[in-house]
Formats: structure tokens, C-alpha cells, sequence
């Protein structure tokens, strides 16, 4: 409860400015909802179903009340909807019809995909709907308050209250970045696939070299995870190294032969599919940036296709 309370207590001299609710208090709500309290905003409630919700409440949002969505609703200037994508349109579509959201209230939601059309329901009520999207992943713990202060946010609304997504994002500690509405879905692929299929890949990586016996493997390929991601963000795809930008040929057939075996054996036909499918893409586009000759690539692509 040491986490608790240090939370409680940042900032505890400025002057609330905006009653903000929460729902909900999964990792991403909570964690937003304590960095808009250290700022000096008054949450006025959070929505805590599950168990893990109402501990998260409970540690990073202490004192703050749980309250259902309908009175959050009600007693808020500012509303955070921080719940799953795909469960977006239907909590802002039902709170319509039955007449909940205010005219002049401020509705933010924190979905990637989505820009501010999904808030329609709301804004035809009288509200403002703006979008913000944290590029980060969160654990749902006080830590991820510091994290923020190195994160990108993509803020996206209308013109004129575009500067309330800005505002609230840096005084978190954030960056915002405006993103078109249009562009969204676009973004949150982007975004998608470099994080979440990042850790696929690692985790194929990490059983296939747990079954050949090395111990801890987390710990025997960190440093060449690292290092791959840090220079790939400093200079881009420049610093691919690996069989496939060398045009070693035979060795990416040898590849593919151990990992088809390896899958039929183990079960695990996703390590094979993902491995021939990076590699093709990694031939493209390093034959795109003439780092392979057209023989080289023929023969890459070759091999990958057995």
C-alpha cells in the first residue's frame, strides 16, 4: 500500500480543475485516471467490476469512489471511456438512449482504432468527443506513471477542442501527436503489429530454444533483442543483418527444413508460418533497397518456398 499512498499525495496542493470519471479501471483507465489526479483533477469515480479492477482502483485511484457507469456519467465534467476497442460503440450508443450523456460534457476515449465518429451517439446529445491513444503498453501498476513521460499520445478531434486532448495529454507528462480521423485504423495497425507481434515472436523464439536445452533463454537472447530494436529505431532498416539480407541462401533453406520438422513434432505449425512469412517480407523489402541482387532474391525466395 506504499504505491497507494504516494499517489494519493502527489500534487496534493493544486487546486482541482476538472471532474473527471473513469471507466473503466483496467490497466490502461487506472493508470490515466492517476496521472490526471497527480496533475490536479478531481476523479470523481471509477468503474471497478472485477476483482483486479477494484484492487487497481484501490492502489493507484485510493479514496476515489466506485461508482456505476450511469453515475459516473452524471457527476462528471470529463468523461475517460477506457474500455476494449470492439466494446466502444455499443457503452456510448446505450448511454444515448437512455439519455445520460449532458450537453457540453467532455467524452474521451482511449481506443486506438477508433477516432471521434464512434462518439457520435454522444455528440448529437450536446457532448464534445475527442479521441486519445497512449503508445505504450501498460501493466497497471505506479510505474506505468513514469513511463509516460517518454510516451506519445494520438490525440484527434474537432479543430476547435482539439487543444483539450493536448492539454490533458502533456499535463500527464505526454506528447501529443494529432492523428486524422481517417487515419486511425491505419495507426492502430501500425502499432499493433510492431508490439503485439513482437512479443509473438519472441515468445517462438524463446520455445524453441527452451526445447534445445539452453537455460533461460529470456536471459541468453536479451541482449540481441535489444540491440536489434535499439538500432533498427535509430537508423531504421539499415542495420538488418541475418542470412536473409546476406542472400545466404541455403541457410534459410535449412531454415525452413528444421523449423517445418521441428512444428510437426512439437505442434506448433504458427512458429513455421510466422518465420517463412517475415523472411519473405525481410527479401522484399531488402530487394527494394537493392541490398539483394535479383539472383539473390530469386534464390531467397526460392528456398522459403521450398
Amino acid at each position: 500500500m506504499k504505491e497507494a499512498s504516494k499517489v494519493e499525495t502527489v500534487n496534493s496542493s493544486k487546486p482541482a480543475r476538472l471532474g473527471i470519471g473513469i471507466i473503466s479501471a483496467g490497466k490502461v483507465g487506472s493508470v490515466l485516471g492517476a496521472a490526471l489526479r497527480e496533475a490536479g483533477h478531481a476523479i470523481v469515480g471509477v468503474h471497478a467490476v472485477s476483482e483486479a479492477s477494484q484492487t487497481r482502483a484501490e492502489a493507484l485511484l485510493p479514496g476515489v469512489p466506485v461508482l456505476s457507469i450511469p453515475e459516473i456519467v452524471e457527476r462528471s465534467e470529463v468523461v475517460l471511456l477506457a474500455v476494449p476497442d470492439d466494446a466502444l460503440p455499443a457503452l456510448v450508443n446505450g448511454l444515448a438512449e437512455t439519455n445520460a450523456w449532458q450537453a457540453g460534457q467532455i467524452i474521451i476515449h482511449t481506443s486506438g482504432r477508433h477516432g471521434t465518429n464512434v462518439l457520435d451517439p454522444a455528440r448529437e446529445k450536446g457532448a464534445v468527443g475527442l479521441a486519445i491513444h497512449p503508445a505504450m503498453t501498460f501493466t497497471g501498476l505506479s510505474l506505468d506513471l513514469t513511463r509516460l513521460k517518454n510516451c506519445s499520445f494520438a490525440v484527434t478531434g474537432p479543430a476547435a477542442f482539439l487543444p483539450i486532448a493536448q492539454a490533458l495529454t502533456v499535463e500527464m507528462g505526454a506528447e501529443p501527436v494529432i492523428v486524422a480521423e481517417g487515419d486511425r485504423p491505419l495507426y492502430h495497425a501500425a502499432l499493433a503489429h510492431a508490439s503485439n507481434h513482437l512479443v509473438t515472436i519472441t515468445g517462438q523464439s524463446l520455445q524453441i530454444l527452451e526445447s534445445i536445452g539452453i537455460p533461460n533463454p529470456a536471459h541468453y537472447i536479451e541482449p540481441l533483442l535489444r540491440a536489434a530494436l535499439d538500432n533498427a529505431l535509430a537508423s531504421g532498416e539499415n542495420t538488418l543483418t541475418g542470412p536473409v539480407a546476406r542472400g545466404d541462401f541455403n541457410t534459410v533453406r535449412t531454415h525452413r527444413e528444421e523449423l517445418h520438422g521441428y512444428s510437426q513434432e512439437e505442434k506448433a505449425d504458427d512458429i513455421t508460418t510466422a518465420y517463412l512469412a517475415l523472411a519473405k517480407a525481410t527479401a522484399i523489402r531488402a530487394y527494394e533497397r537493392k541490398v539483394l541482387s535479383n539472383e539473390q532474391f530469386e534464390q531467397i525466395i526460392n528456398a522459403l518456398n521450398g
